[in-house]
């Protein structure tokens, strides 16, 4: 049996250590930032973000890019190169253009390697969601598993990755095209906190509102409450928020038998777009 990597984008946002521990090839998207172009790789439990959200509270604006063609032709050739097929799980293609970067990869690859399987898989998802989704096909090829059927595994889980996240301050989402300027501005003024998921297309969409920052957060249990099916595994990303995030854990194991609950930081490139004071929650569910 061929051996197989599993090949992802820092838009996984999972600590490195665990990345590390499940054997992943991680490709960074791009930041940049101050006029200087930064790598959004991932970052262990115990770094974290803070600096970024630091100056993005400063008013910093950034903007932020795929990754490339050529930056996944390069690992996928060497792992050709070195008889190992490629698994490779993309951040949704409804919010970026790194899927299709894998896609034009791949094909290059396999015409000079056509004896190798090179396969890219769009999760649809994003942040721990897609973390989530990965941690949970490295478990199924740690198994035993093959790429085909850990392929498979991933498609027929994507859309059971549920992804409920709200944020602290709507001008993030403005300037993101999420919602428009007036939504901004009275929500500001009356502390009203959307409510988002990601939908079966992989995009954003904004879902509820509640009035003022806890139950904003409570919310999310709420969401989780109506759709999960397995709470084994919860992960929990968060916009340099972490006492929310440990707010919105607590709910979650009061109400749930979560074995595994992991908290983490949503990384600069998705965090460019949410903002400070973000939190998400992932879980898997009977739908999205």
């Amino acid at each position: 049996m061929s051996e197989f990597t599993i090949i992802t984008d820092s838009c996984c946002d999972l600590p490195a250590e665990l990345a590390e521990e499940l054997e992943l090839e991680v490709l960074p998207l791009h930041l940049e930032m101050d006029g200087q172009d930064h790598q959004n790789r991932l970052v262990s439990r115990r770094e974290g973000f803070g600096p970024f959200y630091d100056r993005l509270r400063q008013g910093v604006l950034a903007t932020t890019s795929a990754v490339s063609a050529g930056e996944f032709e390069a690992v996928m050739r060497r792992c050709a190169q070195e008889g190992r097929d490629v698994l490779c799980l993309a951040f949704s293609s409804a919010l970026s253009a790194t899927y299709q970067s894998a896609v034009i990869a791949a094909e290059t690859v396999a015409e000079d390697f056509p004896e190798r399987k090179l396969r890219v898989v769009d999760t649809l998802c994003a942040s721990l969601g897609q973390g989530l989704l990965v941690t949970l096909c490295a478990r199924e090829r740690l198994k035993g598993r093959t790429l085909e059927e850990v392929a498979a595994y991933a498609e027929e889980t994507r859309l059971h990755i549920c992804h409920w996240f709200t944020v602290d301050d709507l001008n993030h989402l403005k300037r993101g095209g999420r919602i428009n300027a007036a939504t901004a501005l009275f929500g500001t003024m009356l502390s009203i906190k959307p409510v988002l998921h990601v939908d079966d297309e992989g995009r954003l969409v904004a879902v509820s509102k509640a009035r003022g920052r806890k139950a904003s957060i409570i919310a999310l249990a709420d969401k989780m409450a109506e759709t999960v099916t397995d709470p084994a595994a919860v992960f929990i990303s968060h916009g340099d928020c972490r006492a929310d995030a440990e707010l919105l854990a607590e709910e979650i194991r009061r109400r749930f038998p979560v074995r595994e609950l992991m908290i983490h930081f949503v990384g600069p490139v998705i965090g460019n777009h949410s903002g400070p004071g973000t939190v998400a929650l992932f879980f898997v569910g009977s739908r999205r």
